[in-house]
């Protein structure tokens, strides 16, 4: 059998495969890619046994069809140093070896027999399943992983939760001081279900969704497994099974004091302001009057401290209010609008943080958990 591909297109397609492939495997034939030619067609698959994906590559050429394995690091360095040219792959489908010819030279390599790779199972019947564009789904799975969290007791919250509802599909994530909700009013169901993605799976897609892809994405899911299917590949992995907290009733509903203020200049303030904060809270201060925020941060233990007024448009009561540097910094750099607006009730409330233009048809929200003022 012999096949001919892009070079470039073989190593970007593998660097992405090989984020799903752990460092240590319980079955060997894991530390390898399965590579399956049929109708012109190459399907490249990597799997660490709990999420699986598969990558499609159009073939310039091909004689024949069958299926092999390749060990991912052999793979990986053989093809990344190459640049940009016709790979011509000669495989001998009797003893599994692999000639793999460039520009000026050739590597042999000893591939092993697909049998023993494990198959993608197929979504039983009973599963619950939605489109929504390319584009929205990477712009909101990268404007949301960054809120999951880190938690052994409580492995909800270790995931993006997508919530289908009759009127929208949310996607939330939350690690105790910071929340996100994307509202997709576009993408809507007549009978509610939700799953939670686990960060891994998420990360995935964000690595192989294009953000200007308008295609569809097709979502299979039931109360353990989801297949998730796009332009050029699918992914299946295992979901995280548990009961999501009621992450609408931690919003608040009544903010009286509102801040508009450009989002770039507030994240630049916020950055130079922070490198003075205490090491181990990390706290910064706002504080509000007409027409301005005030930024302020110090540590005590070194005698150091950071203060900057940046212009924005305010006119409510007077205030002071804390909160963590790093998470306000977070939030701030993964909203995309010029302006940003900032609601508050009182000190020892959340923030809501929405941008100034929301995207058409979505409604974005970020929260943060305020810290206690000594002051």
């Amino acid at each position: 059998m012999t096949f001919t591909l892009s070079s470039s297109v073989l190593s970007n397609k593998l660097g992405q495969l090989a984020k799903v492939i752990n460092s240590k495997n319980s079955l060997s034939i894991l530390d390898s890619f399965l590579f399956e030619i049929a109708d012109n067609q190459l399907t490249l698959t990597a799997s660490d046994n709990t999420n699986m994906m598969k990558l499609f590559v159009d073939l310039n050429s091909c004689d024949g069809q069958g299926s092999f394995c390749i060990p991912t690091r052999i793979m990986l360095n053989a093809v990344k140093e190459l640049a940009e040219q016709p790979l011509i792959f000669e495989v001998n489908e009797n003893d599994n070896s692999i000639k793999v010819i460039y520009q000026n030279g050739s590597y042999s390599i000893m591939g092993q027999s697909a049998d023993n790779y494990p198959s993608m199972q197929q979504m039983p019947e009973g599963y619950t399943e939605t489109q929504l564009p390319t584009s929205s789904l990477a712009n909101n799975i990268q404007r949301t992983l960054f809120a999951t969290a880190n938690d052994e007791l409580r492995m909800v919250m270790n995931g993006i939760y997508f919530d289908l509802k009759e009127d929208s599909m949310n996607l939330v994530a939350s690690d105790g001081h910071k929340m996100v909700r994307n509202m997709l009013l576009a993408c809507k169901t007549d009978v509610p279900a939700s799953f939670i993605l686990p960060k891994k799976p998420a990360g995935l897609l964000r690595s192989v969704l294009s953000t200007d892809d308008e295609s569809m994405v097709t979502i299979k899911f039931n109360n353990n497994t989801a297949e998730i299917v796009f332009s050029n590949g699918v992914l299946s992995c295992r979901l995280i099974e548990g009961r999501y907290p009621n992450y609408a009733s931690v919003i608040p509903t009544d903010n009286p004091n509102i801040v508009t203020i450009d989002r770039k200049s507030m994240l630049s303030a916020l950055r130079r302001v922070q490198q003075f904060a205490s090491e181990s809270t990390q706290l910064v201060k706002l504080r509000l009057e007409m027409n301005n925020l005030q930024l302020t941060s110090e540590d005590i233990d070194f005698a150091t401290s950071a203060q900057e007024n940046v212009i924005c448009e305010y006119g409510g009561v007077p205030m002071s209010i804390g909160f963590k540097g790093s998470v306000l910094v977070d939030i701030l750099n993964n909203l995309n609008s010029e302006e940003v607006i900032i609601e508050l009730a009182d000190p020892s409330r959340a923030g809501v943080i929405r941008p100034a233009e929301q995207p058409e048809n979505e409604d974005i929200l970020m929260l943060i958990m305020p810290m206690l003022l000594n002051d």
